[in-house]
């Protein structure tokens, strides 16, 4: 008994889809990567520039990182979140920037915020894959890679 919708013609469709999903680049992939990560940590160090005294009171009041002075957790703070976005939107050092605001999220997650995990695992996983893969070939770290390397 034969049907018009035989078996190949109904995975024609999806193996299509899946082959053309397959060859997607990871250098388009990394972009949103880079781009989502920075945006999420740049948003939190202008925030913390535009009132610094109640970024300082934050840290001092509610995130109450252990072993800092708030003022120092607070330059610290603003100083990755303001540096690193930089560098993965470049592509520059991406996987050290990656690394950095991967224990920058641990931290959080563990001495600020340890009920926040769906959101720091979003930004992990991400971090995770900028670690593993880098940045991809729309990059300064491919320029860098492609000018020593030949």
């Amino acid at each position: 008994m034969s049907t018009t919708l035989d078996r190949p013609n109904v995975l024609a469709l999806p193996r299509a889809i899946l082959r053309a999903l397959d060859r997607i680049p990871y250098a388009l992939l990394a972009i949103p990567l880079r781009l989502a990560v920075a945006e999420v940590f740049w948003a939190s160090g202008t925030t913390k520039l535009a009132d610094w005294g109640a970024a300082v009171a934050l840290f001092q009041d509610e995130y109450k990182v252990p072993l800092l002075p708030p003022d120092i957790a607070a330059v610290m703070a603003a100083s990755i979140e303001l540096s690193t976005p930089i560098l993965l939107v470049l592509g520059l050092f991406t996987r050290g920037a990656a690394l950095v605001l991967l224990g920058m999220t641990a931290f959080i997650e563990i001495f600020v915020y340890p009920l926040a995990w769906p959101t720091h695992i979003q930004w992990a996983a991400m971090l995770l894959v900028l670690l593993a893969r880098g940045a991809g070939g729309f990059s300064v770290d491919a320029l860098i890679r492609r000018w020593f390397l030949g």
